[in-house]
């Protein structure tokens, strides 16, 4: 007996629906395929610094609390690259422009970024060149370690002047800065008067302003135009503006917004060298989905107790004691608390007002700022 006209018709048309949904479905595999190749083929793992490091792995600090996670961000001034030879003379080295250490708690309730001073002096190791030579080990101004041998010797300079073992390295250029920058929209930041800085491509306004990439690479990077032109005020104001990026990003809600996360890992991953372990899409993503629930509040940032160096007062040095107790409480993953002051070099600050005073052993307070803090007051 013939089926009806009707009958037929609807189960033809589901057959149509269930083909356009599979292929619909395929497709949409094939694409979010392509992506994630794309996404995971734009990061650049550093080989040459595993390498280095992991010949001196009897020297390294052995790590404290395997939760937590020490990170060395660089910010590298190499003109090498494409669109960075605009910034100045071709140099394929280049020196850390800016150079912090991530410190993220293993609860993941908290992470703080300390600043290390470029003109720090320090003990830089004997350290493996670009051309195969050795350096001779040397009491030195810490920038010149990245320019001496990368990532690897910015690492070994960093643990042998902290004891803490760094897990990962991330390595940003130029162009990387500016175009995380303006995948998120632009960060916001406030300005006391006008800046026309030349040397730095900059021209902006005074007030609260939104800046794209270009306009804040030349404002992080400006020295003698902003401020009292000192380096000390410059890490400040770049301390300052990733507090506003750190805030941007999360109130974009970026890892929820595909389109969001999308150009921000494009921009991202394509802007980064970074160790082999986290040279991949899948661990870049994991690493900062575990920093997800971290308020603004706690992520805080200061710079190095440090002073004028004796020898050379256009030079810094540690603190020693003050510094020892930073570098003692990043190790062991305990508390510092960061308080929002006039910068006074880092040196530990008094406790605000109203702190719990109860406990026999408190974190000591250093000045700095948080994520939390609003670009104008």
């Amino acid at each position: 007996m013939a089926k009806p006209p009707a009958r037929r018709h609807r189960r033809r048309l589901l057959r149509w629906i269930g083909l356009g949904m599979a292929l619909l479905l395929l497709v949409g595999a094939g694409a979010g395929w392509w992506i994630y190749r794309k996404l995971d083929g734009n990061i650049t793992a550093d080989v040459p610094a595993a390498s280095e490091l992991g010949r001196h792995e009897a020297e390294r600090p052995a790590p404290v609390v395997r939760t937590a996670l020490n990170i060395l961000l660089i910010g590298s001034d190499s003109r090498a690259g494409q669109g960075n030879g605009r910034y100045g003379r071709r140099r394929e080295t280049g020196r850390s422009d800016t150079a912090i250490l991530l410190h993220v708690a293993a609860d993941r309730k908290s992470a703080t970024a300390v600043s290390l001073p470029r003109d720090l002096m320090v003990e830089i190791p004997s350290c493996l060149t670009t051309d195969g030579s050795r350096t001779e080990a040397q009491f030195a101004q810490f920038n010149w370690a990245f320019q001496f041998g990368g990532a690897a010797c910015s690492i070994r300079t960093v643990e042998k002047m902290t004891g803490i073992r760094i897990d990962h390295h991330v390595v940003v250029d130029f162009q990387g800065f500016k175009k995380v920058v303006d995948a998120v929209g632009g960060v916001e930041v406030c300005l006391d008067e006008p800046v026309n800085d030349a040397k730095a491509k900059l021209r902006l306004q005074a007030g609260r302003q939104t800046l794209n990439g270009e306009q804040a690479l030349g404002y992080v990077r400006a020295r003698y135009s902003l401020g009292n032109g000192s380096d000390t005020e410059r890490m400040t104001r770049q301390q300052q503006f990733l507090a506003s990026l750190v805030k941007k990003v999360q109130s974009n809600r970026v890892l929820f917004n595909p389109a969001r996360l999308y150009a921000v890992l494009d921009a991202a991953t394509s802007a980064v060298t970074t160790d082999p372990q986290l040279a991949s899409l899948r661990s870049l993503y994991e690493l900062v989905f575990t920093m997800r629930d971290i308020p603004v509040a706690g992520v805080q940032f200061l710079t190095v107790p440090r002073q004028p160096y004796r020898a050379d007062p256009n030079r810094d040095e540690l603190i020693d004691v003050d510094a020892a107790r930073l570098f003692q409480r990043l190790r062991t993953d305990e508390p510092v608390d960061v308080v929002q002051a006039e910068a006074d070099h880092g040196r530990p600050a008094a406790k605000p007002t109203g702190a719990p005073t109860s406990d026999p052993t408190p974190a000591p307070a250093f000045t700095g700022t948080t994520a939390a803090a609003p670009p104008c007051r």
